[in-house]
């Protein structure tokens, strides 16, 4: 629970399964992450830990695919989609 207030990648990790699933879920999963990031530190002398950052996932997304994929969705719900650029 202590990763939920940290500035690290495992706290978007932990958002987005609580997103979905719900807190307990989420919470054994990041300790399941944290588990296995200390097993490859221990097991590997040469191993370093780079924390990947709480923008790991927005840095991924890319634009047009999420235009594409909202623009299916709500056609698939039966509204009709134009895509406008903001000003």
């Amino acid at each position: 629970m202590a990763t939920g207030r940290a500035e690290i990648f495992l706290v978007e990790h932990y958002r987005r399964i609580a997103h979905r699933r719900g807190n307990k879920k989420a919470t054994v999963a990041v300790s399941s992450s944290i588990l296995t990031i200390i097993w490859h530190l221990l097991s590997d002398p040469t191993a370093r830990f780079i924390d990947r950052g709480t923008g790991f996932y927005d840095n991924r997304l890319d634009p047009e695919r999420e235009k594409r994929r909202h623009t299916r969705r709500l056609q698939a719900l039966g509204c009709s989609v134009t895509v406008e650029p903001a000003n």
